[in-house]
């Protein structure tokens, strides 16, 4: 189950990684790719406080490997599309990963102006205080295991629901004459 639930952030930022994937394909054809919407400007003290937060929950874990990985996606999507560069493309590959190391630190400072711009300043020292507190500590190792066994509860709960859907459209059909 802690593997599930340590792969489940990095799940969805892979997905969002994909997805931002895209714009730079999209580059590469010549086009533009979408800017990013912009956040109000934060004060210092905002931007420290979330930046604060992100750490106590251990944030960077999500994103540590986003560069080897969207190097790695990269890398596929080029070989699949320059099959005779197979081995290059293998050779370039580190070489790519080590130059853009630490990139993926963009992410946390992107994070904590998000974070910045959606709580007040007073807000987020109040959360600071709040995950510092004995309750606030035990939510942060509480909480990915209450994440995980919802989801595992969730998961059954549309097994068993999609059955009984299931037998209400087999009853209706019946009614017509009708066997699924």
């Amino acid at each position: 189950m802690k593997t599930m639930l340590k792969f489940l952030p990095a799940a969805a930022l892979a997905a969002g990684l994909a997805v931002s994937a895209a714009p730079a394909v999209a580059q590469q054809a010549g086009q533009k790719a979408p800017a990013a919407p912009a956040q109000p400007k934060a004060s210092p003290a905002a931007i420290a406080a979330a930046k604060e937060i992100l750490q106590i929950k251990n944030a960077a874990g999500m994103y540590a490997g986003a560069v080897p990985g969207m190097v790695e996606k990269t890398k596929g999507a080029l070989i699949q599309q320059n099959l005779n560069y197979q081995k290059e493309l293998n050779e370039v590959a580190p070489i790519v990963a080590q130059q853009l190391n630490g990139r993926q630190n963009e992410i946390g400072e992107g994070m904590a102006q998000i974070y910045a711009s959606e709580f007040t300043e007073q807000e987020l020292k109040d959360l600071v205080a709040f995950y510092k507190s004995p309750l606030g500590k035990k939510l942060i190792e509480a909480e990915p295991r209450a994440i995980g066994q919802s989801m595992a509860f969730m998961n059954s709960w549309a097994q068993s629901f999609s059955e009984t859907v299931m037998g209400a459209f087999r009853a209706e059909m019946r009614k017509r004459g009708k066997e699924i």
